[in-house]
């Protein structure tokens, strides 16, 4: 077994835990930003097939103090490079480094860097490595003069999960609309509404939820074309992937915008995610939204009016929701913005707030919860 690093979004660790709990992984320790997990080979590909709300899987390949140059590059060294890096691959090297004595990331880079090319000269015997065979990209983070040493397995961010190729001016995160989704009380067989669906980010990740298909089952990741992994942790992982799906359920789910381009590219992006007959949507502005549903659920993410000019807009945006969802009065509303009056501006308090970031963002996530639909 080995140790494996998935980086997160700052505020949704603790979702991407439960993920990780939920495929069977073991030893699951969340820390500011990643959760730490261990597992075997095909845990590389069932992480990056299956989670949701994690950005990248990296797999640790040591961790140590370093207070100067020199112990950098000896500790460094000393780690099994060879074990995992092939002798045609390429490497390229790049972290952060906060609080920390070696604070210069260029020069924590070139080291690093000098270091595994000399580990691999004592494997392969050669002067020279021409880097040009499958990716094996390393990161480093250098936190109060502790570094943590890993290679990504993912390639492409995890929230690229390949049927968003273009998007509206002020996308939301694949990853934090499943982390929204999750930490509201939605399931597949209640009714959801985004009155604000823009792209249609919230819809799609929620058809994705409720049918039970991996998010990453269309997209590649840079770990299937290490040498060091046989072919059939992917082939098995993607079958068991498939057969989890939950084929003909029905979902009542609709997305609406008050901007029609913004409408039909939601479209577009369902039929690329393979989910468009799931999804309804519908160009009209959030006031006129009329569920016939007594009980369902409205998850958004409304503008937050960050550019000069927009503040009394959005405040009277942000009134109107209140008047608008409160007629909802069996309905639960989930709402992200970065707006910090938000509150007072909707006209009720939230049962609970989570602050979560939307990229560099920090956002409030609230959270009104209505009655539960009775049994039937």
């Amino acid at each position: 077994m080995f140790e494996l690093v998935a980086t997160t979004l700052l505020g949704i660790e603790a979702i991407t835990a439960r993920e990780l709990k939920n495929l069977g992984f073991e030893k699951v320790k969340v820390e500011d930003g990643k959760v730490s997990f261990w597992g075997e080979e095909s845990a590389i590909a069932r992480a990056n097939l299956w989670l949701r709300t994690a950005e990248r899987v990296l797999l640790k390949i040591g961790e140590f103090d370093a207070h100067s140059f020199d112990e950098l590059y000896e500790k460094t060294k000393a780690l099994s490079w060879h074990e995992w890096i092939p002798e045609n691959a390429a490497f390229p090297v790049k972290g952060y480094s906060l609080k920390s004595i070696l604070h210069s990331v260029p020069d924590c880079q070139s080291i690093i860097k000098k270091a595994v090319v000399d580990n691999l000269k004592n494997k392969y015997h050669k002067e020279w490595f021409d880097e040009n065979g499958p990716v094996f990209r390393i990161q480093f983070s250098i936190m109060k003069d502790h570094v943590t040493l890993m290679i990504d397995s993912s390639g492409e961010a995890l929230h690229k999960r390949g049927y968003r190729a273009i998007s509206n001016k002020a996308p939301l995160r694949e990853t934090l609309a499943a982390a929204m989704i999750m930490l509201s009380d939605w399931r597949y067989d209640r009714p959801l509404l985004d009155p604000f669906c823009g792209s249609g980010t919230i819809p799609i990740e929620a058809c994705l939820i409720g049918l039970n298909i991996a998010p990453g089952l269309d997209r590649e990741f840079e770990a299937e074309k290490w040498p060091i992994f046989p072919k059939k942790i992917w082939w098995d992982a993607r079958k068991e992937a498939h057969e989890m799906i939950k084929r003909g359920l029905k979902l009542n789910i609709t997305g609406s915008d008050i901007d029609n381009q913004a409408v039909k590219l939601a479209a577009d992006n369902a039929y690329k995610a393979g989910v468009d007959e799931y999804i309804t949507f519908k160009t009209m502005p959030m006031e006129a939204i009329k569920p016939k549903d007594k009980y369902g659920c409205i998850i958004c993410n409304p503008p937050y009016g960050e550019r000069m000019g927009e503040q009394k807009e959005i405040e009277a945006l942000y009134k109107k929701m209140g008047q608008v969802f409160r007629r909802l009065d069996t309905w639960s509303y989930y709402i992200i913005t970065a707006y910090p009056d938000f509150e007072r501006l909707f006209g009720k308090r939230a049962d609970k707030n989570r602050k979560l970031y939307n990229g560099m963002i920090k956002c409030y996530y609230y959270q009104y919860r209505g009655p539960r639909p009775p049994r039937v």
